[in-house]
């Protein structure tokens, strides 16, 4: 590959709060393995996104071994030295429904990347209503909620008639028919009637983390050190 091809962006935690992802969507294997060489040159490591089983088993054998995967979320954690953040408020990801789990775990994975702690809450759609009720109190209690579904995206605006948190929304391309591959649920959030919700595009769960990332790094600046958010329990 010639020269100048890979340029990665060192700086930019300085700049934003949190350091680049590698999208490896498109990328070739060589271009990959030039740039987990040029991490580990700067000592630096990355969260790989959109990474493929069948990619990562190509990696070669020393980059392989240092790469956390997990095929669910489709992201590794390549060269991490954990540096865990004293008293960073909890992010709550809420899915509407198993099927949204790969959107809900990128998200969760890319948190656990900054090193906020997170809390997820499954299959609490409103096609069940009493199962989201149930959890509304333990969900009131968190500054920032993930709220990740699919089909006809109704989970969000319910949320937002029933939470005083942050609501980053995450349409999922889960469904089928008129929910077109997710437009259906993107355009729901969009157009909710629920004040002061935030939307990320479909099955983006990085960008949603990143945006709940923005938010509670500005809280935590203000966070006592060691300190639990209204004694939510957290992972």
């Amino acid at each position: 590959m010639s020269k100048g091809e890979v340029q990665l962006d060192f700086a930019r935690a300085e700049r934003v709060g949190f350091d680049e992802a590698i999208l490896c969507t498109r990328k070739s294997d060589e271009q990959l393995a030039t740039i987990m060489d040029d991490l580990l040159a700067q000592g630096a490591g990355a969260l790989m996104t959109r990474l493929e089983p069948e990619v990562f088993a190509r990696f070669p054998d020393g980059h392989r071994d240092r790469t956390d995967y997990d095929p669910v979320s489709r992201t590794g954690f390549f060269n991490r030295t954990p540096c865990p953040v004293p008293g960073q408020p909890p992010v709550a990801v809420v899915s509407a429904g198993t099927s949204d789990m790969p959107q809900a775990a990128e998200a969760l994975r890319t948190l656990a990347w900054f090193g906020v702690p997170t809390r997820q809450f499954i299959d609490v759609g409103v096609a069940g209503l009493w199962r989201l009720l149930e959890r509304v109190e333990e969900l009131r209690r968190f500054p920032v909620v993930i709220a990740v579904a699919g089909m006809d995206g109704a989970l969000p605006s319910v949320l937002g008639g029933l939470i005083p948190g942050a609501i980053v929304c995450l349409p999922t391309s889960t469904g089928y028919g008129a929910s077109r591959g997710g437009e259906t649920a993107l355009h729901a959030a969009l157009a909710s009637c629920a004040p002061g919700l935030s939307v990320v595009n479909i099955d983006n769960g990085y960008g949603a983390a990143c945006a709940a990332f923005r938010i509670v790094s500005v809280i935590g600046k203000r966070w006592p050190e060691q300190a639990t958010y209204q004694g939510v329990t957290v992972s």
